[in-house]
């Protein structure tokens, strides 16, 4: 069986509760919520308003209206930046971003938005400081990702809100790799705008995500339709989540990313962290004992979630991992894991990195057979 180690891009596989619970809305509910009076119909609605309370709960939420359902976490970045940025207003980011936000910033400066990248340094760490100074009176948005895909590093959100707090200006997390692994509270980090896929560390399906809006920040729908509701006028309703969930949810996502999150709680979120830190550290040491190989990112696993990303000398990154997949059936990313700045940042652009990203249901034996793999590719023989 093949050694699946890219969690970073979508966690798999999933609990077995997840598997049972989407199954179980697609044959036994089968209908969208808020759509119809009937028994299914009421059933959908119970279900999706069970699952963000839950989801609300997790994350320190204290009103579960303002969690908007979407599809990924790029389209709640999307939402969280063209419907707050207008013309005039200033942005500070970082060069540690994916694209899932870079593309919008980029589309927001098109439009008269100015945005500051914030560089981060060669283990991708983004230094509070950096983002103090270039801080201004027209900042209305610091705008980062909790934790890189590309090298793993944890950035200090909490002093970064901070900041920004104190600069008057609004907090948007983009928590893709840390949702589920690092326990995250919006209410006492400060964050305004917490943006987070399911189909990654919250075990939950693809098609599936959120935005949690804090309480007196407005934003613009990205679109508009019916909601179910309010059924009698022409504007958009201004009540959430309504007013940002137009069209039919996808009930059986949402009723996997409930059972998602219920098995994080079930298991501990502190016993995730522990096993995924763990299998970091033991890829580390191997990854470092393997001739020719760099690793990129933070030494301590303290400091590093999932993703971590190397490159061997004399080897492109696209051709390692395909000899893994090809020879050993072990399933890495190469290239540049959509996050050219990151690359840039840490000195891999154009030809990018191979990225290893263990997840819970990974195992030290999995770790060890990707090492002994690396060994095979690398040796003096075995390179032909």
């Amino acid at each position: 069986m093949a050694v699946f180690l890219d969690n970073a891009a979508t966690t798999f596989p999933k609990p077995e509760s997840v598997y049972r619970a989407m199954e179980h809305a697609f044959r036994e509910i089968g209908v969208g919520p808020g759509r119809g009076g009937y028994g299914r119909g009421l059933a959908a609605t119970r279900l999706v308003f069970e699952a963000r309370e839950s989801l609300a709960d997790f994350f320190g939420i204290g009103d579960s209206s303002r969690l908007i359902f979407t599809h990924s976490a790029t389209e709640a970045l999307n939402l969280a930046v063209a419907g707050l940025l207008r013309e005039g207003d200033h942005v500070v980011s970082t060069t540690m971003e994916h694209n899932s936000l870079v593309r919008p910033l980029h589309l927001a400066g098109q439009r008269g938005v100015e945005v500051t990248w914030v560089k981060g340094n060669d283990r991708g760490f983004v230094e509070p400081h950096r983002i103090a100074a270039a801080l201004r009176p027209t900042t209305r948005l610091v705008a980062l990702a909790h934790c890189s895909n590309v090298t793993g590093t944890i950035q200090p959100v909490g002093e970064i809100a901070t900041l920004a707090k104190q600069a008057g200006a609004l907090f948007l997390v983009d928590a893709a790799q840390s949702a589920g692994v690092i326990p995250i509270d919006a209410a006492a980090l400060q964050i305004d705008l917490l943006a987070a896929p399911g189909h990654k560390g919250l075990f939950g399906p693809p098609g599936s995500g959120f935005l949690s809006i804090a309480e007196g920040v407005e934003l613009m729908p990205l679109f508009v339709g019916g909601t179910g509701g309010y059924s009698t006028g022409l504007d958009q309703p201004k009540a959430l989540p309504e007013r940002f969930e137009s069209g039919t949810l996808n009930t059986p996502a949402i009723a996997g990313l409930k059972a998602g999150v219920e098995f994080i709680r079930e298991t501990g979120i502190d016993a995730i962290r522990k096993h995924e830190r763990a299998l970091v550290a033991q890829l580390r040491e191997g990854l470092g004992e393997i001739p020719g190989v760099v690793l990129f990112g933070p030494a301590s696993p303290e400091a590093h979630c999932g993703p971590l990303s190397f490159t061997v000398a004399g080897y492109d990154a696209a051709q390692i991992a395909f000899l893994l997949d090809r020879d050993h059936e072990i399933c890495v990313r190469a290239g540049l894991h959509c996050a050219p700045l990151v690359h840039r940042t840490i000195g891999t652009y154009p030809a990018g990195t191979v990225r290893v990203s263990p997840g819970y249901f990974n195992t030290a034996g999995d770790i060890e057979s990707l090492l002994q793999a690396l060994r095979t590719i690398v040796a003096p023989a075995g390179r032909g």
